[in-house]
């Protein structure tokens, strides 16, 4: 009985190991997570004219699939908010913050890339520049209608940005969703000023682009922000607490 038991238990295990799904690969992690397609994007060792091309392509590859996850939910979170439902909205907006704090974590694998030996991968990058990203190119895009539907909910709840602050406690979900926004805006410009960064350590400061955008330009960007207001109330609170 025993021994049946075990027999029939390996033939149950073994039907279970056969893929069902449709599609290429071996097993169905494979084919759902469509891994032959993903593994094929960077080039073989053949193509490379530097074996740290593979680093680089990994290191922007899987950045512009965390980015648009992050656009994703922010797109969502701001319909969210459209229909009033901000609870859900600001786990989404703590995801999609999440994923901007991953893209600057990983900017820190380029910096293993020698500076003299990048300039043999950097040849072969054509006029590709970090502003063509569709990841980039999508925060820029979700951000300011954000920013608009948050306001929306201020305005219907009869709140300025420095009352809300004053009141925080007692206005508690306005108050994370207005954090929500902070923090979405403060880990763009964190990412930017990564960025920046590591451009200049590995091609300098005072040099001109693949699209011929001077690096300082770069630097200038990091001062810009999404939703001034949410920064200018600071100051207002702090004037208002010296009062």
């Amino acid at each position: 009985m025993h021994e049946r038991n075990l027999e029939a238990a390996g033939e149950s295990s073994g039907r279970l190991e056969e893929p069902i799904l449709p599609g290429p690969g071996d097993s169905d992690y494979e084919r759902y997570l469509r891994t032959d397609e993903l593994l094929a994007l960077q080039k073989t060792p053949d193509e490379q004219v530097h074996r740290d091309e593979l680093l680089f392509q990994t290191v922007h590859q899987s950045s512009e699939l965390w980015l648009k996850l992050a656009v994703a939910e922010v797109g969502e979170a701001t319909a969210l908010l459209d229909r009033g439902e901000i609870g859900a909205a600001i786990r989404l907006l703590r995801r999609a913050c999440h994923c901007l704090r991953l893209v600057t974590e990983q900017l820190e694998m380029l910096e293993h890339l020698s500076p003299w030996e990048y300039h043999v991968v950097r040849k072969v990058l054509g006029h590709g520049s970090g502003f063509d990203s569709p990841g980039f190119r999508g925060v820029r895009e979700v951000t300011p209608g954000l920013g608009r539907a948050f306001h929306a909910v201020l305005d219907e709840a009869g709140l300025g940005v420095v009352e809300l602050y004053r009141r925080g406690r007692e206005l508690e979900e306005l108050y994370q969703l207005a954090e929500c926004l902070v923090e979405w805006d403060e880990r763009v410009t964190v990412w930017r000023f990564r960025h920046y960064k590591v451009i200049t350590r590995i091609i300098g400061a005072n040099v001109v682009g693949t699209q011929g955008t001077p690096v300082e330009v770069l630097g200038r960007l990091i001062h810009q922000t999404f939703y001034p207001e949410l920064w200018d109330a600071r100051d207002r609170l702090t004037e208002l607490s010296n009062e």
